[in-house]
Formats: structure tokens, C-alpha cells, sequence
């Protein structure tokens, strides 16, 4: 019974630090030192802690996002600091978070500024060293940050649910996210500016550098505009110009990026057997004229690419000396360009025709460094043509990520499909070509909140195998932006070689009548093919449409896979 009882007593003590460790901080929490005889300090005590925690399962609820240690790898250290992946900070808190020489990482918030080094007991906020209790650290794959070290430094909170083991954090509605002025110039995260000469790729080149954009600093890469406008599947001429949403439909489709180095821009060729060397897995669309989604995009992501009416040569609408754009027209657009900053106090005065505020973006340009102030030039706020359209890349990843892709669309989202209705069901059907694993779904979301669900069904026979009752649940949740994402799978699923199988999946998009994102063919187009895949629709999950014979479309719905014995591959 005294045995009992002591547990009872160790059990409540252990309940009782981990409480007042997440409400109040580990500076004010009374260490002890003694308990039924036996000298416990911090060293012993807190490992039995930590240990107990991540046994029975920890959860970590940032602004509505839950990661686990079992899907995120959180952890509770030896010091009852909450460990959790840098991404954490991009994803939930807002923050722009890059590493500089692969151990120091720079976290922006607002006007406050944090840096870390790996393995330090230093951290710096504004400037000042402050002593942190356990040091920022890396496992080869993911680097971890101790949570709590920053929170009265960014402006959340975390409470403590014990009966879920769950920490709970919160950002204050007042935190003030974004400064009134930023510029990706300062922090490295600009690629060099280009130019596209007398050519109509200003598209390949935006896209490029949105995308270069997104991976600096840690990786500084140019990528070949010549190969994404001469090797895409549109089989469009350079002189032709081109759009954002070609942009996509290439990276997705893997049919690059390539090194510049591999494909020289301008010599109006592109050499064979070329293989993209980053795989883009997702990328979020920017509401219209969404200033402060635009501003957060380009703080934690890197550059949006968006479209613009542009005519320099125009005095009404460019001031050369102060390299000040400002269209208020009804002209469609026909350049792109990629907004790299903003500046809310920059002064209406500057431009021809002052606008009716303050306030512009910072924005890069293909023509050389000889436009504006070395390629880069400023656009007011209340320009009428821009930011109509605006991507950001968030998702970019090794070409190693994944072993094989299925698709149909290589063209891309260029329409939508719907019932008049929220929700509709849609699948795709393709046969593999190897022993393989099913790793991840690819898909669009055509509008915000979008909740999916995701289902396998191997082997695939005809339509009537489309049914929830018969097909297996591998993924479901809930997407708040609009954009391309890949889900990987609560389970890889194993299949054979010449195996038919089929992804299906449930889309619905609050107040949407055509939420399900299609390549398109209209009669008078000949690039699209419909011969290259097995595409159905349904309304309900019951009665099921082929897509091509009576929609003119593919489904764009993609399936990543890896191969068996494949090094470090688990199951």
C-alpha cells in the first residue's frame, strides 16, 4: 500500500511541474530537492518527465495546427523544453525563419529579430544575448527549436492540457506580424536579375525567380527559363509570351526545373534528356488584391509572381528618376514580373500621377539591370493591374523526394468542374509500371477551407470500384488556401507491377460550384491530350462520369510513388 501510494504521490508531482513548467516558464519553477527521503533534482527528475511525456504520445497545437511527435518528430527535452521543426515557425506563427551558412538560423517577426546557432546556449533578440536552457538542434534531417525559449519574444503563449498531453500556443491578436517596410534584398533571398531580351518569356523568368526566391539563402540556385519555355507541354514558341499558370503546369509535372548551366537562356535550343532537379510540391494562390496575404507570402515564403499592365515608356505611368510605376487603367495585363518587397510609407508624390495613398511594392524585373534601380523598380499599392493574379512556391523539395509520378494533366489547372454544388467526387486511374509503394496524392484546391479525403482503390476494375465502401481512407483534412499541395499517405500502400489501381478523392469548397480543378481542352485546342489517361466525376460518390468523353477534360489529380528497396525507405 506505501508503494502504491508513493506512485500516486510521484505521478501527482510529475502532473503538477510539467503544469506549472508550460504556464509559467522553467525560470520560475521551485526545484525539488527532496521527496520521501530521496535527493531528486532537475538532472533526474525532469528526464523521468520527458520520458513519461513522449512515451504516451505528445501533441503541440500552434494557432490550429497539431503536430505530433509520432508525424512531426515534437519531443519534450531533458529541460521540459518543447522541441519542434523550424518549418513550426513559418507554418503557425507567422514568422519568416531561414538558415545563413547552414547553423545559423534568422527568425523575423514584426520588428523583432531572433537568432539562433546550433548546439548554442545563446540565442540573440534585438540585438541583445540572452541564455536559453536547451540549444537549438539538428538530427541530420529535421532541426528542432525549444518552443517556450520564444515565446514571450514572438508574442504566443502555450498552456498545458493534461489529459491530452498536448501543448496548446496561441498568438496574441495584437502581435504586430509584418513591419511597415521589408525587402527580401536585405536578407539574401533575391536572385540575380536577368534578362530576357527581345523574347516573350517574362513568365519563365518570374517564375524562376519566385522560385529561386524561395529557396535562398540556404540554397542559391539559377534555373534555365530557356528549358521552361522551350520543353513545357504547351509547345509554344518563345515570341509567343506565356502565363503564370504555364509555369505551374511545368514545375508540377517535373518536367523541370533545370541548372541554367545545362541550358543557356537565349540560343533558341534546348538539349535532350534533361531531368528537373528540384520537385515542386506546392505552391499557394494570393487572393486578389490581398495586401496583407501578399506582404505574409513574400515575409515567410520569399517572392510572389504576380502579372502586370506594363508600359515604362509611358511618362504618365513610370517616373524614371524615381523608378515609380503606377497604372490606373482598364488594359489587361502582359508582363510578369515578382514582387520582392513593400514599403507602406513610400510617398504618393513619387509617381506621374500620385495615386490616392502611400505606399508600394518592391518589385524585380527581367529586363536587365539597366531598368529602374538595377532591375528592380517600385509599383504603387493602387495600381489597377496588379496583384490580380499572385503565386507564391512553399513547397519545394529534392528530386530524390519521390521515385515515379502519375499524371494526366501535364498542361495543368486551366479549368473547373462542378455540380452547381460544394463537394464532388473525382479519380483517377493508372497502371503501374513497377513494384512500387504509393506514397502521396497531388492536387489542386480551387478556393479556401477546402476539406478532402483521399482513397485508394487497387485493384481498379471499372467504375463501380469507386465506392467509399469498398475503397480505403489513406488521407483526409483540410487546406485553408487556395493552391497545389501534395498529402502523403497515412500508410504507403504497396503494389505490384501492371497493376490498375485508382486515386479518388472528395473535394468540398464553401460556397464553390466547381471545386475540382481540370486541364481543360476546348474545341479549338489542339495541346491538350485526352488519350493519356482515365479520368471519372461524381456528384455523390455513386453514379461516376468519364471526364474526357463528357467534359473534354483530364482530372488534375497526381500520384507519387516509390520503389521497393529503395535506401532509407520505410514502410
Amino acid at each position: 500500500m506505501r508503494f502504491q501510494k508513493r506512485y500516486i504521490l510521484i505521478f501527482a508531482l510529475v502532473s503538477l511541474v510539467t503544469f506549472i513548467k508550460f504556464t509559467v516558464g522553467l525560470d520560475d519553477f521551485v526545484n525539488v530537492e527532496q521527496f520521501r527521503g530521496a535527493d531528486i533534482q532537475n538532472g533526474v527528475f525532469y528526464p523521468m518527465i520527458a520520458q513519461s511525456i513522449n512515451r504516451n504520445g505528445l501533441a503541440v497545437t500552434l494557432n490550429g495546427n497539431t503536430y505530433t511527435n509520432e508525424t512531426d518528430g515534437v519531443y519534450l527535452d531533458e529541460q521540459l523544453n518543447i522541441m519542434v521543426p523550424v518549418r513550426v515557425l513559418r507554418e503557425s506563427l507567422h514568422c519568416s525563419a531561414h538558415f545563413y551558412n547552414e547553423n545559423r538560423l534568422v527568425i523575423l517577426q514584426g520588428n523583432r529579430r531572433i537568432e539562433m546557432e546550433l548546439d548554442s546556449y545563446e540565442m540573440t533578440f534585438n540585438d541583445t544575448v540572452v541564455e536559453i536552457t536547451s540549444p537549438m538542434v539538428t538530427d541530420g534531417r529535421d532541426t528542432y527549436i525549444p518552443l517556450q525559449q520564444l515565446q514571450d519574444k514572438l508574442f504566443f503563449v502555450i498552456r498545458w492540457n493534461s489529459e491530452n498531453n498536448e501543448a496548446i500556443g496561441v498568438t496574441s491578436s495584437d502581435a504586430d506580424i509584418l513591419p511597415e517596410k521589408f525587402d527580401l534584398r536585405n536578407y539574401g533571398r533575391v536572385g540575380e536579375v536577368r534578362n530576357q531580351g527581345d523574347l516573350g518569356t517574362c513568365w519563365a523568368f518570374a517564375s524562376l525567380s519566385a522560385l529561386s526566391s524561395a529557396l535562398l539563402p540556404e540554397e542559391d540556385i539559377m534555373f534555365s527559363p530557356d528549358h521552361m519555355s522551350l520543353r513545357n507541354s504547351f509547345s509554344s514558341d518563345q515570341n509567343n509570351g506565356g502565363e503564370y499558370t504555364m509555369g505551374m503546369a511545368y514545375l508540377t509535372s517535373w518536367q523541370g526545373p533545370v541548372y541554367e548551366r545545362d541550358d543557356p537562356y537565349g540560343d533558341g535550343m534546348s538539349p535532350n534528356g534533361l531531368t528537373a532537379v528540384k520537385h515542386v510540391q506546392e505552391i499557394q494562390f494570393i487572393d486578389s488584391k490581398n495586401l496583407s496575404e501578399i506582404k505574409e507570402a513574400i515575409f515567410i515564403y520569399g517572392a510572389v509572381q504576380t502579372s502586370i499592365y506594363m508600359k515604362p515608356s509611358n511618362e504618365l505611368y513610370y517616373n524614371k528618376n524615381n523608378c515609380a510605376y503606377y497604372y490606373n487603367g482598364k488594359n489587361t495585363v502582359n508582363h510578369d514580373i515578382v514582387i520582392v518587397g513593400w514599403d507602406d510609407t513610400y510617398p504618393a508624390s513619387n509617381f506621374p500621377i500620385p495615386p490616392e495613398g502611400d505606399g508600394a511594392f518592391i518589385c524585380q524585373n527581367s529586363w536587365g539591370k539597366e531598368f529602374g534601380d538595377g532591375g528592380f523598380f517600385y509599383v504603387s499599392y493602387y495600381d489597377t493591374s496588379i496583384c490580380k493574379h499572385c503565386i507564391c512556391y512553399t513547397g519545394i523539395e529534392s528530386d530524390k523526394n519521390y521515385d515515379s509520378i502519375y499524371q494526366s494533366d501535364l498542361c495543368g489547372y486551366s479549368g473547373q468542374l462542378g455540380y452547381n454544388k460544394s463537394e464532388i467526387y473525382a479519380a483517377n486511374v493508372f497502371t503501374s509500371t513497377h513494384d512500387e509503394y504509393l506514397s502521396a496524392v497531388g492536387f489542386y484546391t480551387t478556393g479556401k477551407d477546402t476539406l478532402y479525403e483521399i482513397y485508394i482503390v487497387t485493384p481498379f476494375a471499372d467504375p463501380d470500384s469507386l465506392s467509399e465502401a469498398t475503397a480505403m481512407l489513406a488521407a483526409a483534412g483540410k487546406k485553408e488556401k487556395k493552391g497545389y499541395y501534395t498529402v502523403k499517405l497515412n500508410k504507403n500502400v504497396q503494389i505490384k507491377a501492371g497493376t490498375k489501381f485508382a486515386i479518388m478523392i472528395r473535394l468540398e469548397t464553401p460556397g464553390a460550384t466547381r471545386p475540382l480543378a481540370v486541364e481543360y481542352k476546348p474545341k479549338d485546342d489542339t495541346i491538350i491530350d485526352l488519350l493519356d489517361g482515365e479520368s471519372y466525376v461524381s456528384p455523390n460518390g455513386l453514379r461516376w462520369e468519364h471526364t474526357e468523353e463528357s467534359h473534354n477534360c483530364n482530372i488534375c489529380l497526381k500520384v507519387y510513388t516509390s520503389y521497393r528497396g529503395r535506401t532509407g525507405w520505410k514502410n
